[in-house]
């Protein structure tokens, strides 16, 4: 158990979490385990056993420092939900629902790498572990002055249900997201058609194994960079 906690105040646990935050933190925990909790001086959602369990919804860049310093004496799990299905409530100024639609955007395990390009190195670290939960979720718009959505804001997200879980924890387990049947060597472009995934999202994937040690360069095919696998197996 981490020394230095203490539970946190009220206003910080309860009054500036958001809806899909506290959802899953309520779905992750179980019997035995602490929320809200101080270790280091950092809030941890939740303690399970010798593990700190840190929940975030967007920005790992906003929360590097914290982790960098956590996984020096902790053993520490981040656990990120990507949208597979996404509802998209819209509501007026007073609450009154207006329409409710599915989104025909799918998330996938993939998704984690926009995010994890802010701190691709870590994941070698053998303290750290990262779980993704592919969700269901409903995405709640508010009329506003948000000019990108023609007036619409994003007020809050809301758990469904959970559909799956991947955990990560090391290089390895990233490293098998790479399909079997890619050319060596490969480029974006030809992982970006494996996996049926954008071409941004496969880039940002290259990028994280490279910093992870499972990729290196080899070379160029026109101006597409070339990759090769690397052996990170645990044993190694």
């Amino acid at each position: 158990m981490p020394e230095r906690r203490g539970k946190a105040p009220y206003h910080i646990t309860t009054l500036n979490e958001k809806p899909l935050h506290a959802a899953l933190k309520s779905w992750y925990a179980r019997p035995g385990d602490h929320t809200e909790i101080y270790a280091d001086g950092f809030l941890i959602d939740v303690v399970r056993d010798d593990r700190l369990v840190e929940i975030q919804t967007r920005g790992f860049g906003k929360i590097r420092r914290k982790l960098e310093t956590l996984v020096r004496h902790h053993k520490v799990r981040l656990v990120y939900p990507v949208a597979r299905e996404k509802w998209i409530l819209r509501t007026a100024k007073d609450g009154s629902v207006l329409s409710r639609r599915k989104s025909p955007r799918r998330g996938g395990v993939e998704d984690v790498f926009r995010e994890l390009v802010s701190l691709p190195e870590l994941a070698a670290d053998r303290n750290f572990s990262l779980e993704v939960l592919l969700i269901r979720e409903e995405e709640v718009r508010t009329e506003g002055r948000n000019w990108r959505r023609r007036g619409w804001r994003t007020s809050e997200r809301r758990l469904i249900d959970v559909v799956e879980r991947h955990v990560f924890e090391c290089p390895a387990d990233f490293a098998a997201l790479l399909p079997a049947d890619l050319p060596e060597p490969f480029t974006t472009a030809d992982l970006a058609s494996a996996r049926s995934i954008p071409r941004p999202v496969a880039q940002r994937m290259c990028y994280c194994l490279r910093r992870m040690g499972a990729l290196r360069e080899a070379g160029k095919k026109g101006n597409a960079i070339l990759y090769l696998r690397q052996d990170v197996s645990p044993s190694t």
